[in-house]
């Protein structure tokens, strides 16, 4: 059934990719020590653009990225002989010649929920013999036969739903899901195993931290079984995936010391445990250890022996001598999680009744303690994961935020066109989505936006608590990596209102803000022909500045006057 794949298809420094009905050997997978996979690491912008978060993804500040450098140690150090049995591999893992491979599938292990393409390279037996086993657990493994595959047996296993409300029990699954696969390799005597992604799109996992968990388990476990385990083959079928595997595989396999100091302070602040799986600091026991006691001693001047038995309970409840084994803070708990909760909500309540001055002067709701680096992370992948299943064509049509060029220094830009968006009917709910989905491929680098308020109504829609709620979901690369906000004819109420953002939402964002008043002005910053401007603003332009030194704009054919 399989024909094997040339040896020249492969020989290259990145994932390799497949088609059709072929067979790829290891040695011609690309290894993660040996591949060519080196990025280009920038100090100023951390190299690793879309991080999982630069945002969990940066340590705690205590551990920030300088004192990673200096003193802190790695958690995920140099290991050339681990490194060794790491691949990344484009295209299916059933073509791999391998010992292993894995299914992600479902409870019931049916075809139509496994992993696409599966059963038809293996052939009907598969089916047949899931059909035997009962099902299978999510977090659980369950192995077979592999029939017409190149592999020995096929693993199957069920990721989790993805929920935020319960995002450290779906790590957890997903973590068990691959230490599982890993240890019935072992238990069946096999070596080498090749591993897809074990999430889908139905179950809304985000694939980024879906990758972070399956990077660090597979490491903690190599760190314990590395002598059992000749192969790890991170297989990927999308682009999407194969960059961010390329991105995160140096925090946790790290090839030398520069990966690795540079690893130290772009690690979640939370690895997992020995294990890889979350920790929850809520559900550990605190228990302190036993004081250091004296050898010797004191003995009471009355036996116990000579004591009636109806009294020993109480002599030995008084006796002074335990007094040395006592500790006041033994077995102290830190403050009951419940308590911590309350008092956060109570916190939450009083600052938003702190801004309530706010909404009497129509800025909206902008009250609340900022979230957390994690909390952002969730809030962004929940809108993202959910903007990338919806059909926002008609959001699209209305030219409200569309991509321009890029800027005088190179910068991507993105444009916003007040006017359109003030002067239909939206739908606000399914705007965020589609302006998440849309700034998603922008905000890891530096760029610039371009707003054009031209003819805009001085009335604020939408308020400036939406403002904030969608620089939240937004979350802290859109600070971090835009450059400026070219505002194009700014009107009183609109400075004023920016105004406002600086002092009640984000003083760092809205301080980029740069106001210009003509379009030769702009065109300084953002040159002409990038940038794709609706006629309408050539002509508010025109009359805004009136008619002198006109001239016409080639595209267009409207005027507009010289600066």
């Amino acid at each position: 059934m399989y024909r094997p794949l040339p040896t020249s298809a492969t020989q290259s420094g990145s994932p390799s990719e497949s088609g059709g009905e072929t067979v790829v050997t290891l040695d011609q997978v690309p290894c993660w020590s040996d591949a060519e996979f080196r990025l280009s690491i920038d100090a100023e912008n951390s190299g690793y653009p879309n991080s999982y978060f630069p945002d969990p993804l940066a340590a705690a500040s205590s551990g920030g990225g300088e004192s990673g450098v200096n003193g802190m140690v790695s958690r995920f150090p140099v290991d050339q002989e681990i490194n060794s049995k790491i691949y990344l591999w484009r295209g299916n893992p059933w073509n791999l010649e391998v010992d292993a491979v894995v299914n992600s599938t479902n409870e019931n292990m049916d075809e139509a929920h496994s992993s696409p393409g599966l059963h038809v390279a293996a052939g009907p037996g598969l089916a047949e013999e899931c059909a035997t086993l009962g099902g299978c657990r999510t977090g659980m493994a369950k192995v077979t036969n592999a029939y017409d595959l190149p592999a020995r047996r096929v693993i199957h296993t069920v990721g989790p739903k993805y929920a935020v409300k319960y995002h450290t029990a779906a790590e957890n699954a997903l973590s068990h899901c691959y230490r599982s696969c890993l240890e019935l390799l072992i238990e069946n005597g096999l070596h080498s195993i090749a591993m897809g992604c074990i999430y889908t799109e139905s179950k809304n996992y985000p694939r980024e931290p879906a990758a972070h968990v399956a990077i660090r388990t597979v490491r903690r476990f190599l760190e314990k079984q590395k002598d059992k385990v000749t192969a790890v083959v991170f297989c990927t079928t999308t682009s999407y995936d194969t960059e961010i595997y390329k991105r995160l595989l140096p925090l946790y396999f790290p090839r030398d010391k520069q990966e690795e100091e540079v690893a130290i302070s772009k690690l979640p602040a939370d690895v997992g445990d020995e294990n890889g799986e979350t920790t929850i600091d809520e559900r550990k026991i605190r228990i302190k250890p036993l004081p250091k006691v004296k050898k010797s001693v004191p003995r009471s001047s009355q036996s116990p022996m000579d004591v009636p038995v109806s009294e020993v309970g109480l002599v030995r409840r008084n006796s002074s001598y335990l007094d040395s084994y006592l500790d006041p803070t033994f077995m102290s708990l830190i403050k009951d999680p419940d308590q911590r909760r309350k008092e956060q909500w109570e916190k939450t309540a009083q600052a938003q009744n702190g801004f309530n001055f706010a909404k009497m002067l129509g800025y909206g709701d902008i009250g609340g303690p900022p979230l957390s680096a994690a909390e952002e992370y969730s809030l962004h992948s929940r809108y993202l994961s959910k903007a990338n299943s919806l059909n926002l064509s008609e959001i699209a049509e209305m030219k409200i935020v569309y991509r321009g060029g890029v800027d005088s220094e190179g910068r991507p830009v993105m444009v916003v066109v007040g006017a359109h968006f003030l002067l239909r009917c939206l739908d606000l709910e399914r705007f965020v989505f589609y302006v998440v989905k849309e700034f998603e491929p922008l905000m890891h680098k530096p760029f610039s936006i371009v707003y054009f308020h031209s003819a805009a109504s001085l009335q604020m829609q939408p308020d400036l608590g939406w403002m904030r709620k969608l620089q939240q979901i937004l979350g802290r690369k859109l600070q971090r990596n835009l450059h400026a906000i070219y505002v194009l004819h700014p009107t009183f109420g609109l400075k004023a209102a920016i105004f406002a953002l600086q002092l009640f939402v984000d003083g760092v964002v809205w301080k980029k803000v740069v106001y210009v008043d003509r379009l030769l002005q702009l065109f300084k910053y953002v040159p002409r022909e990038q940038l794709t401007i609706p006629d309408f603003v050539f002509q508010h332009d025109l009359e805004v500045n009136g008619g002198k030194g006109l001239m016409v704009d080639p595209r267009t054919k409207y005027v507009y006057q010289r600066p």
